[in-house]
């Protein structure tokens, strides 16, 4: 008998359950499970080269963090049917009490004032790894429906959403204006799908004028990073290769935020994103309209102008090192190398490599003036 044989025969004979995922919604602690698996003591398992063993049991306070889930879902699902007797102020008081509930359990405590969305975001950091899967879609769907946005970029930001729920979570912060937590889906979620990643796209190359409103945190981000990047270069307790790294991500720093919109700023996250390649990008850009495509060539147009003038400037993954974030910035070889791939691979793209050679001749001719559609 084979071993694949041994195992599926020893599989076939053990009573299984459709819904044990669902029966065990959190990450369970392994420690305590395994050192209770024992040898089945029968003796014609002594001749298979598979034992199964015996003693599965989750600890008592998996359990109980479970059983806290299971109550919270049902309370919260019958809650979010009425939104009518049910606002934002009991919204976030069930989700604190449960929140709170789970860390009693865990022996966790949040040194935070309860400033209800504060503490929230507090207690979510903690404890992201003990909320249930149900609970976590229930939460998502509360902070969308009551507008809770400081409790749900903490989600997002703490990798509390679900693969389930990325899609619609996209298209409704889209729908109501939210493009500063669109940043942080394209920063944070790393299951993004091409369709989603399309309707980022296209949105940040035509933002509306209502979706500029919640971005002002992204330019103060820039501006905040810009700043500890010139007193770390200036020498200001920073020595040796800490103060050329500094240098280095000052220049780059520079390089993505002047010049550019606050829409613009958006597009670096989106383009240094883990969820992009050179295929996906591809798709996207073949979906844009001529606005958007337009849009998207003076954007391209702009990083080349700036290696231009600045060709020692590239990506400074050292610089964390330092207390600086954006050294996920593209170098320009990788800008133009990946425009060269979708070039091939779609005809749009193939276009838009030709108007930007255009430009770049323009620029050449010391002829920077708005080139012709």
């Amino acid at each position: 008998m084979t071993l694949l044989e041994v195992i599926t025969k020893a599989s076939s004979s053990t009573p299984t359950r459709p819904n044990e995922e669902t029966d065990y919604p959190i990450v369970l602690n392994p420690g305590p499970v395994l050192l209770k698996l024992k040898p089945e003591s029968d003796a014609q398992q002594s001749q298979n080269s598979v034992k199964k063993v015996t003693g599965w049991e989750i600890s008592q306070t998996d359990n109980e963090l479970i059983a806290l889930g299971h109550k919270f879902c049902k309370e919260l699902r019958r809650k979010l049917k009425d939104t009518n007797s049910f606002g934002k102020t009991k919204f976030l008081g069930m989700v604190t009490s449960h929140l709170e509930k789970l860390a009693n359990k865990i022996g966790v405590s949040i040194a935070a004032g309860k400033t209800e969305g504060v503490y929230v975001c507090k207690l979510v950091k903690k404890l992201r790894l003990f909320i249930g899967r149900d609970v976590k879609g229930l939460i998502l769907e509360g902070c969308i429906s009551f507008e809770v946005w400081d409790v749900l970029g903490s989600l997002i930001e703490n990798g509390v959403v679900e693969h389930a729920s990325t899609s619609n979570l996209v298209h409704k912060l889209i729908e109501k204006r939210r493009s500063d937590l669109v940043v942080l889906c394209v920063k944070h979620l790393l299951d993004l799908q091409a369709y989603d990643l399309m309707c980022i796209l296209k949105y940040f190359l035509m933002l509306p004028s209502d979706g500029y409103r919640s971005l002002s945190s992204v330019r103060e981000d820039w501006e905040r990073q810009a700043s500890l990047a010139i007193e770390k270069a200036s020498g200001k307790g920073v020595s040796g290769e800490n103060k050329s790294l500094a240098k280095d991500a000052a220049v780059l720093i520079m390089l993505g935020h002047d010049g550019f919109s606050v829409s613009e700023l958006c597009l670096h996250y989106f383009l240094a994103s883990a969820n992009l390649d050179e295929v996906i990008f591809a798709a996207c850009a073949s979906k844009l309209n001529g606005e958007e495509l337009k849009a998207l060539i003076q954007y391209f147009g702009k990083w080349l102008r700036k290696y231009e003038r600045f060709p020692q400037a590239g990506p400074c993954p050292g610089s964390s090192s330092v207390g600086l974030k954006f050294h996920e910035l593209r170098s320009l070889e990788e800008v133009v190398g990946s425009l060269a791939i979708e070039a091939r691979l779609c005809g749009t793209l193939a276009n838009l490599s030709e108007r930007l050679i255009i430009e770049r001749q323009a620029y050449h001719n010391d002829s920077l003036g708005n080139f012709a559609f």
